[in-house]
């Protein structure tokens, strides 16, 4: 192309640059749009369009600019995984539930103590401390009224502030932000803080296989000249006419190099996975010498890959005979098409007649099943002054089989996912034959077993579905082969309509919309692109599936740890709303004054987080061995019901019991009584707190002497209570207790231990308990 410096137009028909303009010429697609590098052909006919980002490859013309900036496709697929669609997370979701519950509940109660307690003032049915009637009409001043009522409205107040967890942001992010700190010691890098405890809902894990299920390291384990297969020492066995075509084909045929440094005995080869396994496998097995191959041809015309038919080609000049000859790579059934003849060892041809190539697409199909990549070679023999590279008539060189193998893990990661309740999906660009391969390789599908048509589809079929019949069958795929990344994100959404919560794994730009659109987007840090990483949530450093497993448990870990912490919280907000309530509604008071519950809210809140947040054990196994929540499952399950409920309903009734009977039964005044049933109350909280531990098991100090921080929050706490009730009587409303007192709120709040080990022999229903209330 050619800029006109006088109208500043590109290959302009003006007076001073009168160029020819031709009507055909091609571009590069860029690896942003397709992920690979394709060369597409345009004319003013049948493909006019070029797209942003494209390079050209050969050709001059005039454009007209149709779209620019987001209007563009790459801009359109920007705006798709930039924008923010405000999408909450299932526990956020949850969450905002919860808290919007006990927000309405607390001020339900708080009201109705509001209205009771100014009722009983103003009908004079409550007393000072002097036993006098606090209300006496116009007897009482206006100073003396307010005052009361303001110490009622305090008291509503302060129900509505103890009734409400605000330690449960903070429990929860110091959960996330914890959790996500030591899940980079298992090589996994969290960009958005919610992802921590989402991907312990996941209910289903769509998984690319390059890099991830496999390791991304090419080697050539097949090799078939024509139908001879070649075992070993292809240059002792091959005729040298034939070995030399196979020289140029590998050497002269690629993207890759080879560079030999002068310390070293082995060459270092660099280009794409496949090129460098093609090029060390023609080194060491063909004997090829790259060097000697680039002064003895002469390359005249290229034709770059092209992912629609999967080759690429070249022409070259032997410089010793002048001959031209034309030489194809590819896929190798695509290749195969090109061909009717091939070569045997001695050098000789054969036709490739209806049996023989029956032969060699079994051939084919046999290495595909063995979970190989196949790549043919193919050659023809051109007369000078050949423009364009044959396509037809051409002699079939040879085909090798690449293997990339499996990780070592990331069998036994997937059989820890599907053992969790997680099912694994393997989404690739692969032929059907190979994806089912490292499939059953990978235990995705299953070995030995008839696979079902349901079971594994192409893209193409997919995304041709109704509506109506990706809905029924996007839960039966487990392998889609030949997909493009718009599949992958159909795929998503499907699963997402259906209740999943899904998790998707991504290298490539173009796996962004779907790594966005996923409710946990995980992308590659070895061989993800930057703006993969941008679009995802988590990001893999080692590139491997079993780090996926290990993200799931922390997942799980990060949910199980908040839903400790909002027992614990639940079980202080009942009880105390409970008792208040009673207390008012009956006697006209509250035995936990406003001072005391905003400091029981205080270090319950703040304190407590702190233990059951951070002083938390890491991720084991056995979170695995329930199925996942999804979106659906309640926060409070109905083992934190029987927990919280149990040791509610234990507070509640010996502290009740005190307010009404403690007088007579402990022998001491109103003060020293209310000073009990406040510490009993906050101690009963301390050893609560180690019942928290464990939801479900009924060794709760298993581990604890190993959790410094925990047993130091529970001494903290201890150390707070014991200057507030002997030290700050004023301002906390108390009296000093004597070692006896102390001993009986010990006593009373120790016993949460036993009645927490009793409730936990009972077994609790699987269906959740609200679902029986909504009938």
């Amino acid at each position: 192309m050619k800029f006109c410096d006088r109208c500043y137009m590109i290959d302009c028909d003006c007076e001073y640059n009168n160029n020819p303009v031709r009507s055909e010429w091609s571009w590069v697609s860029d690896d942003s749009d397709t992920n690979k590098s394709e060369q597409i052909d345009v004319n003013a006919d049948r493909n006019p369009f070029l797209i942003s980002g494209a390079k050209v490859a050969d050709g001059h013309c005039r454009m007209l600019v149709l779209s620019v900036g987001m209007n563009t496709s790459w801009g359109k697929m920007m705006s798709s995984i930039t924008g923010d669609n405000n999408e909450q997370t299932p526990l956020q979701s949850r969450l905002n539930k919860l808290t919007s519950s006990i927000g309405k509940v607390g001020l339900a109660v708080a009201f109705l103590v509001l209205l009771v307690m100014l009722i009983r003032y103003f009908t004079g049915n409550t007393e000072d401390e002097n036993g006098k009637r606090e209300y006496n009409g116009k007897g009482t001043s206006v100073n003396e009224i307010l005052d009361s009522v303001t110490g009622i409205f305090s008291a509503a107040v302060t129900i509505v502030v103890v009734a409400i967890p605000e330690g449960l942001p903070l429990a929860v992010t110091l959960t996330l932000a914890y959790s996500m700190k030591r899940m980079m010691s298992d090589q996994a890098m969290v960009r958005k803080l919610s992802a921590c405890e989402t991907m312990g809902s996941a209910t289903v894990i769509c998984t690319d296989k390059t890099g991830t299920l496999t390791m991304n390291q090419m080697t050539v384990t097949k090799f078939w000249l024509g139908l001879e297969y070649i075992e070993q020492h292809a240059s002792n066995v091959i005729a040298l006419q034939v070995l030399e075509l196979l020289h140029e084909a590998v050497g002269l045929n690629t993207t890759g190099t080879i560079f030999k440094h002068a310390s070293r005995l082995v060459p270092e080869y660099s280009g794409s996975p496949t090129e460098k396994a093609i090029l060390s496998w023609a080194v060491e097995e063909l004997e090829m010498d790259m060097e000697k191959l680039k002064q003895c041809s002469t390359v005249l015309h290229v034709e770059t890959f092209n992912s629609k038919q999967k080759r690429s080609g070249v022409s070259i000049r032997r410089n010793n005979d002048n001959t031209i000859h034309v030489h194809w790579k590819g896929a190798a059934e695509m290749v195969l098409a090109m061909c009717s003849k091939y070569y045997i060892s001695n050098g000789c041809k054969e036709i490739i007649d209806s049996d023989s190539r029956k032969q060699l697409e079994n051939i084919i199909e046999g290495m595909a099943a063995s979970s190989l990549r196949c790549i043919a070679f193919a050659h023809k023999k051109v007369f000078e002054g050949t423009e364009t590279l044959a396509e037809e008539g051409l002699t079939l060189l040879g085909i090798v089989g690449l293997k990339d193998p499996c990780r070592p893990g990331s069998r036994k990661a997937i059989e820890t996912c599907r053992f969790a309740g997680v099912e694994v999906k393997m989404i690739t660009g692969d032929n059907l034959f190979t994806a089912k391969a490292i499939a059953t390789e990978c235990g995705i599908l299953e070995s030995g077993q008839e696979v079902c048509e349901d079971e594994v589809v192409e893209g193409v079929q997919f995304r041709n579905f109704t509506d109506e019949e990706r809905m029924q069958k996007v839960d039966r795929i487990r392998v889609m082969a030949r997909s493009s990344p718009f599949d992958k994100l159909l795929m998503v959404k499907c699963l997402k309509q259906k209740g999943h919560v899904v998790a998707v794994t991504g290298d490539g730009t173009n796996d962004a919309p779907a790594l966005k659109e996923a409710d946990i987007g995980l992308s590659m840090g070895i061989q993800g692109t930057e703006v993969a990483k941008q679009s995802s949530d988590i990001v893999i450093l080692d590139d491997d599936i079993a780090t996926i497993s290990t993200v799931l448990m922390w997942g799980r870990c990060v949910y199980n740890n908040i839903q400790k912490f909002i027992q614990f919280q639940l079980t202080v907000n009942v009880a105390a709303l409970v008792i208040n309530f009673i207390a008012a509604v009956t006697s006209g008071g509250v035995p936990l004054t406003a001072v005391q519950l905003l400091w029981v809210n205080l270090i319950m809140d703040t304190l407590g987080a702190l233990a059951l947040a951070l002083a938390t054990e890491g991720p084991t196994k056995e979170l695995l061995n329930k199925p996942p929540v999804g979106r659906v499952e309640p926060l409070i399950t109905n083992i934190m019901w029987r927990n919280l409920l149990a040791q509610a309903i234990f507070q509640i009734t010996v502290l009740l019991t005190f307010q009404f009977r403690g007088e007579a039964i402990l022998n001491v005044n109103e003060r020293v009584k209310d000073t009990i049933i406040y510490n009993t109350f906050v101690l009963c909280q301390v050893f609560n707190e180690f019942n928290s531990r464990k939801l479900e098991k009924r060794n709760i100090f298993k581990g604890i002497h190993k959790n410094r921080l925990f047993i130091g929050i529970i001494g903290i706490t201890i150390i707070l209570q014991i200057v507030m009730v002997e030290f700050l009587n004023k301002f906390a409303d108390t009296e000093r207790l004597n070692g006896v007192q102390w001993g009986i709120c010990i006593g009373i709040a120790a016993l949460s231990w036993p009645i927490g080990w009793v409730m936990k022999l009972i077994r609790v229903p699987d269906k959740p308990f609200l679902s029986y209330i909504r009938r």
